[in-house]
């Protein structure tokens, strides 16, 4: 007897799911019509975002900054740090100053995203050869970018990458152990993203104890999983005053639970029940906010530009709603999955007041 195709159908879960996002979707999606209703929804989405992504569990702890060497360039000088942000968690990072503007200076945090190396594609580390590839790729290299512009730039190693790779990733600078750590993590009510933020938040903690930086001039600017860190730091920590969140904007349907193959990072247990990803970032709201859009970036979905724009319209009714239109910008740039920075870097320079 022959067996025939239709004896053996192709039994995919991913519609099912489709339809259940459609459903069960956005229960504290920006609904407000008032800034009373704004200030509760947007207490209550930012405490259950902290819940959902194990935020809210990790613990505190001294510091302890040690710069460990200095490098001198040209313009700059790059300091090697590491601080403590969870007990025997430790974050390096680069720290690229300026050598002739006089400090305080404005701060940005330049996280990275995925093949990165993690803080030596941002930092411009391009003595290896991968590491030169990625930045030509992607114009990787925005955290020389901005010290160049005349900010402190703060370039930080993500857990999962650079030094602070898991062991099965070691041999591949550019590998990330994204799936392995929230393989770890889910079980025990913490993730990837919400590691991420509160590093982020902590490296906030540490530039404010630095006397040349500017306490009151935080930014933060990242590209794909650096856009990621750059939306839910800035979204839960009014002290980054000003964000960038490039090639990392758009609804999540068709870009993360259809094109599921992505990077685990991006998954948090029962988030699309709760918020799209405009929702998230209407938290950052009346904060000044630029995105940055490849015309032909492939993680648009398949919707393009359009699902973008469908995110891009609830930012545009949070900003309106706190009469701050004028902070938010939208660029679409022509390209794909890359860093532009043209107008990303005069954004910033505008409200950190840089002189350009």
């Amino acid at each position: 007897m022959t067996n025939s195709n239709e004896d053996f159908p192709y039994f995919s879960v991913h519609p099912y799911l489709q339809a259940r996002f459609r459903t069960v979707g956005r229960s504290l999606a920006f609904k407000a019509q008032s800034r009373e209703e704004w200030a509760i929804w947007r207490e209550a989405l930012v405490a259950k975002l902290k819940a959902l992504t194990g935020y809210d569990t990790m613990l505190p702890c001294d510091l302890e900054p040690r710069i460990t060497h200095t490098v001198e360039f040209p313009t700059y000088l790059r300091q090697r740090v590491v601080i403590q942000t969870e007990p025997g968690i430790h974050m390096p990072l680069f720290v690229l100053i300026p050598k002739d503007a006089p400090p305080p200076l404005p701060a940005v945090i330049a996280p990275h995203g995925h093949i990165s190396g993690g803080k030596l594609a941002v930092a411009g580390c391009a003595e290896n050869p991968a590491i030169a590839q990625t930045i030509r790729q992607y114009n990787y290299d925005y955290g020389v970018q901005f010290v160049r512009a005349g900010f402190i730039a703060f370039c930080p190693d993500a857990r999962g990458f650079g030094e602070r790779q898991e062991a099965a990733a070691k041999g591949d600078i550019l590998a990330s152990s994204c799936q392995w750590i929230n393989q770890m993590a889910y079980p025990l009510g913490q993730t990837v993203t919400g590691m991420w933020a509160w590093d982020l938040h902590r490296l906030v903690d540490y530039i404010l104890t630095r006397p040349d930086c500017d306490s009151s001039r935080i930014g933060c600017a990242g590209l794909s999983g650096g856009g990621l860190q750059t939306l839910w730091a800035a979204a839960l920590d009014e002290r980054i005053r000003c964000a960038v969140i490039s090639g990392y904007l758009y609804g999540y349907k068709e870009s993360l639970l259809d094109l599921h193959t992505n990077c685990s990072c991006n998954y948090v247990p029962r988030l699309y029940e709760t918020a799209d990803m405009g929702d998230i970032a209407a938290l950052i709201a009346p904060r000044p906010l630029l995105i940055e859009t490849g015309s032909r970036d492939p993680l648009n979905g398949a919707g393009g530009l359009e699902n973008v724009y469908s995110q891009i319209r609830i930012l545009q009714r949070a900003y309106r709603l706190l009469d701050a239109e004028d902070r938010l910008r939208h660029v679409v740039f022509e390209g794909e999955h890359r860093w532009d920075g043209v107008q990303a870097i005069p954004f910033l320079q505008q409200y950190l007041n840089v002189s350009l």
